[in-house]
């Protein structure tokens, strides 16, 4: 396994162990979606912003005026991601959540071969199928869900495949302005529809946090590894989100994960992490 790949593998563990807790934010955050969708819009775009100006410095603010097409089709799908994702969690089960975001391997994969013809080997499709099936496993299918909330979901899906594909085949692409602007766009869409109801200190204290951890270290950690891997790895290892969420919950609320949870998460980890090491093994055994 090269260097560049081993770092964007860790890089994108930690995107995921970051967008892990937006299930323990939902929980704990008692506003209505547009109002937490707004604050946690402007607390990324402040996080963004900082780290664009300490890796950028000035340069930084040139970066907005060469987003281009691919810059502002990023930014969108960025935006529209962020009003799914909070919508989801709020109109839906997290269960629901979980299992239809682990369609993701399956969707980028798809598009990647269709857009960048990029073929996912062999061993990459099995373990997207074995964490699939450990989603299944671990969330159930029951119907406790919301259609509503499904269907965004679904949006989530997509737009994330998009971002995974923008940053593949544009490595240069500013991601980081590309995501400020996202990040306003999706709290100026909530804007006209958020209140001050219930907004007390502790509520205003986990939206901005909601913000910088699932927002601007999520993104930020996720650029940068995502260029430097393929586009189903990168999903595969997005699909370590779905066993790391209940882990929060148990830890912090003290709810202990049933035997599907444990059996279905113990699946998906197997599968992302066996990949890892088959492929950093065939990687070796083929010689530099």
């Amino acid at each position: 396994m090269s260097a560049e790949r081993r770092l964007g593998l860790l890089l994108l563990l930690g995107a995921t162990l970051a967008w892990s807790t937006a299930g323990l934010f939902a929980r704990a955050i008692t506003l209505d979606t547009p109002t937490v969708i707004m604050w946690r819009g402007w607390a990324g775009a402040m996080g963004l912003a900082v780290l664009l100006a300490l890796t950028r410095g000035r340069a930084g603010l040139a970066d907005f005026a060469r987003l281009g097409r691919a810059g502002r089709v990023y930014a969108l799908s960025s935006g529209l991601g962020m009003l799914f994702f909070v919508g989801a969690l709020k109109s839906t089960s997290i269960a629901h959540v979980a299992i239809i975001y682990a369609t993701l391997p399956f969707v980028a994969a798809g598009l990647g071969w269709l857009i960048l013809r990029e073929a996912p080997g062999t061993g990459a499709l099995v373990a997207a199928v074995v964490a699939l099936a450990g989603s299944a496993i671990m969330v159930g299918l029951g119907h406790e869900g919301g259609l509503a909330g499904d269907l965004m979901s679904f949006g989530m899906v997509l737009t994330m495949a998009a971002l995974i594909l923008i940053s593949r085949a544009r490595p240069a692409l500013p991601a980081l302005a590309a995501g400020i602007v996202s990040a306003l766009l999706a709290a100026a869409v909530c804007l006209p529809f958020a209140t001050t109801e219930g907004l007390t200190l502790r509520e205003l204290s986990l939206t901005a946090a909601f913000g910088l951890v699932n927002s601007s270290l999520a993104f930020a950690l996720f650029i940068f590894g995502a260029r430097r891997v393929s586009p189903v790895e990168t999903a595969l290892m997005g699909a370590l989100e779905v066993p790391v969420t209940p882990l929060w919950v148990w830890l912090v609320f003290d709810e202990m994960p049933g035997p599907a949870t444990l059996a279905g998460g113990a699946l998906v980890l197997a599968a992302v992490v066996g990949h890892i090491l088959w492929s950093a093994r065939r990687g070796e055994s083929r010689g530099p």
